[in-house]
């Protein structure tokens, strides 16, 4: 399975992130989406599996706070701020967060913890990323996908 990770979009969709999702076989999203019509918008590419962050206000009432997805035999464990990751994550292979816009992919205690960054407007002067994941017989490839921006 091909997967497009993204986080943090705020309300903006790059053209250089829909060519990827045009690849995906689902979309997994850490949160602070920000508008309806992102969702709407990414729900025309592939399945969508997505949580609410902390910009995501009434109108993300439906959208749960955490969630857990097997995809390609791998299991994630998604939320949006790594501070709410439960201590126990019996059966988890990976955790998917967002919230700081940093990339970050790291093995801790027998879990992959990833957070594909920020794909959505730029901020605190941090590069611009988003991943693309092959789950496969519950192994997992990462490619990080930075994303050009002009320099401000």
């Amino acid at each position: 399975m091909n997967l497009a990770l993204l986080s943090d979009t705020h309300g903006l969709l790059r053209p250089e992130v829909l060519e990827h999702l045009k690849t995906a076989d689902a979309i997994l999203h850490g949160g602070d989406i920000n508008k309806q019509s992102i969702v709407d918008q990414l729900r025309q590419y592939a399945p969508l599996y997505v949580v609410r962050g902390n910009n995501d206000k009434e109108w993300a009432e439906d959208i749960p706070h955490h969630l857990t997805v097997t995809l390609g035999g791998v299991t994630f464990f998604m939320v949006h701020n790594k501070k709410e990751v439960p201590a126990d994550l019996s059966g988890v292979d990976v955790v998917l967060f967002g919230h700081s816009h940093k990339y970050v992919q790291e093995e801790k205690d027998g879990c992959l913890w990833l957070n594909p960054g920020s794909c959505g407007p730029r901020r605190f002067h941090q590069e611009i990323t988003m991943m693309m994941v092959q789950a496969e017989n519950g192994q997992l490839r990462v490619e990080k996908i930075s994303i050009p921006h002009e320099v401000q």
